[in-house]
């Protein structure tokens, strides 16, 4: 075993093979170690996300070592059976790679059983092993921006289907009208870590017509009092979303946690109107959100600062300023200015919106698609009614940090790990040494960065697919890197250089276009030792 760094608070251990993966991933489930509060399995990696109050790496790394890898996972009696119509682009070219004929690649495909080692990347993508030895082909060079949804592919020894459209870069050999990812089933994710998962060809047998189930359709709003006061959304130039602390617990279906960017700023929020910390709170990207209110109520407005103006019904306009409470009455429309600095702004309400959680969360997920619709002009909130639970407001809430401006200079710590020996000496000094500037691909998935010099590369070997935190600095072949963010995907085949600290992870939610990055790594690369004793 090898124990790489992440960040402070999560460590990956690096092993021989898929096996062994999944073997310390079995006996870590069936006998936990204390502290431990999620896991990512990946093809020859598992990160581990501790809680560092409980236990140190070099602590938990001792605990780990020892276990007994021999163990095989007992196959599911569950085999899922998937209809594949092999019109798949890069079809001739896997024949290619792998000297076979189409047919030869087809018949391969179909006479293979596969098993689900681990989900990841997407919610509902499954990695699949087992199949022919002969079909192994890298990744496409250049990966693709749009994968359609239930497009069949192949990259290294793994078999699998995109659930939805989304980049990536594996050979895609054919296409399924199964619905790999449903809200509606339980649970949503069509293959599950252990399922068995057969391919048959939709030219030479019809797959079966199941009769749907008919599901009411999902709604946003909880129930609520018919007599509930409503925000009608005026004007949103940009959709505003749901986001609340995070979504847990759902990584074996590949879904992250996503949740606030700027989370000191929601609890902040909530607070201030006297919410709990963790309600759902508007996030909203660089003010001009407007809203008109039907009745008595309290809102606050955190994070990046931006004028707050309310007018009320005899048309008289006042001024509110954010991080303290504001009072509105029936027919009140508010209106946000642009933000000069950060880049989101919280939007809280006592009592809290009326809106139904997802898979336990009501946030968000942009990459994954899962949670509460985006808010857009016309749309209808709903204020809970309920009142139990709620304190006073505060009135001595602040920001946690000034806000950076477009063309400012941002500092970010750095720990390093858990790939940087993948980079070269000159590779690494140029994080450090060179400034990056944010670049307007940017999103909740991640910061696109742009620096005169790219990230040098020892070699520009495959790295198996394996876990990804949020802050995680990715670098592709181009050697321009992403920082993720809330919603990145959760497995990722580039080299990580370096995470942000989890402390400077709200900075880095708040840092707008054309903003300039200096990663200040606060760690210096090197195995994780478990401690003795």
């Amino acid at each position: 075993m090898r124990f790489l760094p992440v960040s402070l608070t999560t460590l990956t251990v690096e092993l021989a093979d898929l096996d062994e993966t999944l073997a310390l991933f079995a006996s870590l489930e069936a006998d936990p170690v204390e502290g431990i509060t999620d896991m990512v399995p990946a093809a020859r990696t598992l990160m581990i996300r501790f809680q560092p109050e409980k236990l140190t790496a070099e602590t938990l790394a001792a605990r780990i070592v020892t276990r007994d890898l021999s163990a095989r996972i007992a196959p599911s009696d569950k085999l899922v059976e998937i209809p594949v119509r092999y019109d798949g682009e890069d079809l001739a070219d896997v024949a290619g790679l792998t000297g076979l004929s189409v047919e030869e690649v087809i018949r391969r495909h179909t006479d293979s059983e596969f098993t689900v080692a681990f989900c990841g990347f997407a919610p509902g993508f499954g990695y699949l092993v087992g199949g022919d030895p002969a079909l192994q082909v890298p990744r496409r060079q250049s990966p693709r921006t749009k994968i359609p949804a239930g497009s069949v592919a192949l990259a290294g020894a793994f078999s699998g289907v995109y659930p939805q459209a989304s980049p990536g870069g594996w050979q895609i050999i054919g296409t399924t009208p199964e619905q790999m990812w449903d809200l509606s089933r339980d649970p949503p994710a069509l293959f599950q870590p252990g399922y068995r998962v057969r391919f048959f060809d939709l030219a030479k047998k019809t797959a079966p017509v199941v009769q749907a189930t008919a599901i009411a359709p999902e709604i946003q709003a909880a129930d609520t009092a018919a007599d509930s006061v409503t925000l009608r959304v005026l004007a949103t130039p940009m959709p505003a979303l749901f986001q609340d602390l995070g979504r847990f617990g759902q990584t074996g279906q590949g879904v992250s946690a996503s949740g606030a960017l700027d989370q000191a700023a929601l609890k902040a929020a909530n607070r201030v109107v006297g919410n709990t910390a963790g309600m759902p709170c508007l996030e909203i990207i660089l003010g001009g959100f407007s809203f008109e209110i039907s009745g008595r109520a309290v809102i606050s407005l955190t994070g990046a600062p931006c004028p707050v103006s309310i007018r009320d019904m005899s048309g008289r306009t006042t001024s509110a300023s954010t991080y303290h409470p504001i009072a509105l009455e029936a027919g009140d429309i508010v209106t946000l200015g642009h933000t000069p600095i950060g880049m989101r702004s919280y939007l809280a309400v006592r009592g809290g919106f009326a809106v139904r959680p997802v898979l336990g969360s009501a946030s968000t997920d942009t990459l994954a698609v899962v949670g509460p619709d985006p808010v857009t002009a016309g749309t209808v909130l709903t204020v809970n009614s309920e009142t139990r639970g709620l304190s006073a407001v505060s009135l001595d809430e602040t920001p946690a940090f000034d806000h950076p401006a477009s063309g400012e200079i941002v500092t970010l710590d750095v720990i390093m790990g858990p790939r940087s020996d993948w980079f070269t000496e000159v590779g690494l000094a140029t994080l450090s040494e060179q400034l990056w500037t944010v670049t307007p691909q940017s999103n909740r998935v991640g910061i696109r960065l742009a620096g005169e010099q790219a990230l040098e590369r020892r070699d520009k070997a495959e790295l198996p697919s394996e876990g990804t935190a949020t802050g995680a600095i990715q670098v592709p072949h181009s050697g321009q890197p992403v920082l993720f963010l809330a919603d990145h995907p959760l497995t990722g085949g580039y080299p990580v250089i370096g995470t942000v600290a989890e402390y400077h992870l709200d900075l880095a939610g708040q840092i707008p276009v054309n903003a300039r990055i200096r990663f200040r790594p606060v760690t210096t690369f090197a195995d994780i030792q478990p401690s003795k004793g």
